[in-house]
């Protein structure tokens, strides 16, 4: 038996789960990191505070580029 689950069971072919899959995980991702940076403020860690910012930042990126692909494939099924 395949542990590889190519949308026979789910209607929802890999590459298109992969892609919601990257979406959900970037959003998720941004909220957690939201905790992460008032956590460094709170420990007046700029440095870090900083850092989990980019994090956050690269993350909504991710989280924007994967909406866009997903509508665009969404539109042409």
């Amino acid at each position: 038996m395949s542990t590889s689950e190519t949308g026979q069971v789910t209607g929802t072919k890999d590459k298109d789960y992969n892609i919601l899959w990257f979406t959900e995980t970037c959003l998720d991702n941004v909220l957690r990191l939201e905790t992460y940076i008032q956590d460094a403020e709170r420990d007046g860690d700029n440095e870090l505070a900083e850092f989990f910012r980019k994090a956050q930042s690269d993350s909504k990126k991710g989280a924007e580029m994967g909406k866009k692909l997903l509508a665009s494939r969404l539109q042409r099924s």
